[in-house]
């Protein structure tokens, strides 16, 4: 059975409380559980790690990496936008990733506007919602 990795950076652990104009009522744990369901349809098991601490999410790759996984899902929140070190770690990995968006990073302020980490990764979906997790899990199956 292959193996995703889905990680989540800060602010993330909010959903359902932070802005729900833009982030919904939805919860984390709702997410995850819909990304499970999906995942095990199309014969997926996943890990999930959510973290506000950079460096944790960069240790989780390397780990995620040396214990075999397949490909990563990644939402790292603000720090797509600044992480030069999350980049390196996803490169380094070597495995297949795809970043997701809940909102729509093209129409959000100018500074949120561009990814650093989606140069490492296969595709980056925004603007779709939980949905776009779904799209993710599917796009990412192409490339393992």
């Amino acid at each position: 059975m292959k193996r995703i990795a889905i990680l989540h950076g800060p602010n993330l652990d909010r959903l359902g409380k932070r802005e729900p104009d833009v982030y919904g009522h939805a919860t984390l744990k709702d997410l995850e559980q819909i990304i499970r369901t999906e995942a095990k349809a199309i014969g997926y098991s996943v890990s999930f790690f959510q973290s506000a601490h950079e460096g944790a999410l960069v240790d989780k790759i390397h780990a995620f990496t040396d214990r075999g996984i397949h490909g990563f899902i990644v939402n790292f929140g603000a720090y797509s936008h600044t992480s030069i070190a999350l980049r390196d770690a996803l490169s380094a990995s070597g495995k297949p990733a795809i970043e997701v968006h809940i909102s729509n990073i093209k129409k959000r302020e100018k500074f949120r506007q561009h990814s650093m980490t989606a140069g490492a990764c296969r595709a980056m979906i925004s603007g779709k919602g939980f949905p776009g997790y779904i799209e993710a899990l599917q796009r990412l199956a192409k490339y393992l």
